[in-house]
């Protein structure tokens, strides 16, 4: 069994490019961006039945990962607009797009949100053909998408899906994102007919205004950045600039808040992870936006960290911070970022990206003490070039990271506190889409 990692030092960090792993994770393979979305960096994945979408600032790329050690790119579409979010339904495939175009087309280019006939929302495409996605209809959100989440239907509205729709930064030269903002958009989406989709709802999530003077905060509370569902229980966790938010969503439209919660040390609550059972948080705070290097001795433990909170009596209840403790290079981008849940019962463990600071697997079972016991990372990007790995997930045995530059790295932990979780089979992951695993494999 792999020991918790020690403080690492600054002579620890690893030659460019070199590939460093714990002794429990091993790197299985790595597929290089396929042509046509090189030039443009990787962001986030979702995963259906053998395949894996990974979102790109230029497109997105599906990946047959019915073998994991011989995953191969099996297309690419190029349709720019960052920072395309992803999530999967059925024959469906939504993606973000939060950067200004002069229209929804795939052929558009970057324009001024102060123009009227500017477009940003989301864009759904059919990917029953798998070589040879179809776009097939766009929905126009204020201020854009710069996360989504899937939110499936309940009961007599099973047949329709949600997006609730994270953006922010409103301009009052912007005709379509004009302050105050402070809420998210509600995308219906009737399966049966997809191309009805069209926004039901804008409900605003803080009707006397979001955290805007805490000294240190990246950007003042204007929206949400990211929204994580937990469908069956019907709660949902928001990372909103500067604040942490509970919501109800028993009412798939109409979502209210039920808790909120703001950190000293937290500058930009980029996104959360319920725990299995539903009695805990983790959020993760974008110290710099993902630019700046805050994985050092200078940054300290407690900020660019994750936050572990537990729910208590329908409040958020603080009780520590998470930090990798190897140190990165000055010029690394390294800060808390996209993790999912590895499926161990009874017991709470993460896997995390931290860009240029790599993977870590964390067991954050004692909220109050939380422990490394795995990693993989690479050396720094050549020339000070930012990178690194944007979102981590597991996914029926295996651990997939999706590189800035590098493409779709495949990792493998074989630890006996983690090694339940292959019984675990999912037909479906949105990680911001949380489902339980109770009823999926055995851990004897």
């Amino acid at each position: 069994m792999a020991m918790a990692t020690a403080p690492a030092q600054a002579a620890d960090i690893p030659p460019p490019g070199q590939v460093v792993t714990s002794p429990n994770v091993s790197h299985v393979t790595n597929v290089p961006k396929p042509i046509g979305l090189g030039s443009t960096i990787n962001s986030d994945i979702a995963f259906q039945g053998d395949y894996a979408y990974v979102g790109n600032y230029g497109g997105f790329s599906i990946y047959d990962i019915e073998n994991p050690k011989q995953a191969k790119a099996v297309s690419a579409v190029i349709c720019p607009g960052s920072q395309m979010d992803v999530s999967v339904y059925g024959n469906l495939l939504f993606t973000a797009v939060d950067s200004s175009r002069s229209d929804d087309s795939c052929n558009s280019t970057s324009q001024s949100a102060s123009i009227k006939e500017s477009w940003e929302g989301v864009r759904i495409f059919d990917i029953t053909d798998k070589k040879s996605p179809k776009y097939i209809k766009s929905v126009e959100t204020n201020c854009g998408s710069h996360t989504l989440t899937l939110v499936p239907g309940k009961g007599r509205d099973r047949r329709n899906v949600y997006l609730y729709v994270s953006s922010y930064n409103p301009n009052a030269t912007f005709p379509d994102c004009a302050p105050p903002h402070d809420k998210i958009s509600i995308i219906k989406v009737p399966l049966r007919a997809p191309t009805d989709a069209a926004v039901v709802s804008t409900p605003v999530v803080f009707p006397d205004g979001g955290n805007e003077t805490q000294p240190g905060l990246l950007i003042p509370t204007s929206g949400c950045h990211d929204i994580t569902v937990y469908a069956e229980r019907d709660v949902a966790a928001g990372a909103c600039m500067g604040d942490g938010v509970l919501f109800d969503i028993s009412d798939r439209a109409n979502p209210v808040v039920t808790a909120r919660v703001t950190d000293p040390n937290f500058a930009f609550w980029h996104s959360a992870t319920f725990n299995n059972e539903g009695t805990k948080v983790i959020f993760t705070d974008e110290l710099g936006g993902g630019g700046a290097a805050t994985c050092n001795e200078t940054t300290g433990p407690n900020r660019g960290a994750d936050a572990i909170y537990d729910i208590t009596g329908g409040g958020l209840v603080f009780k520590s911070y998470f930090k990798i403790s190897r140190y990165q290079a000055d010029t690394e981008n390294c800060v808390a970022h996209n993790g999912s849940l590895i499926p161990v019962k009874g017991r709470d463990i993460l896997v995390q990206a931290w860009y240029q600071g790599g993977v870590s697997i964390i067991d954050f079972t004692d909220s109050a003490d939380p422990k490394e016991i795995g990693f993989f990372e690479r050396g720094p990007e050549p020339n000070g070039n930012r990178g690194g790995i944007w979102s981590a997930y597991y996914y029926n045995g295996y651990i997939y990271g999706s590189d800035f530059h590098h493409g779709l790295d495949v990792l493998k932990i074989s630890d006996p506190r983690t090694d339940p979780a292959r019984r675990v089979h999912l037909d479906r992951l949105n990680v911001q889409t949380q489902a339980s695993y109770h009823g999926h494999g055995h851990d004897d």
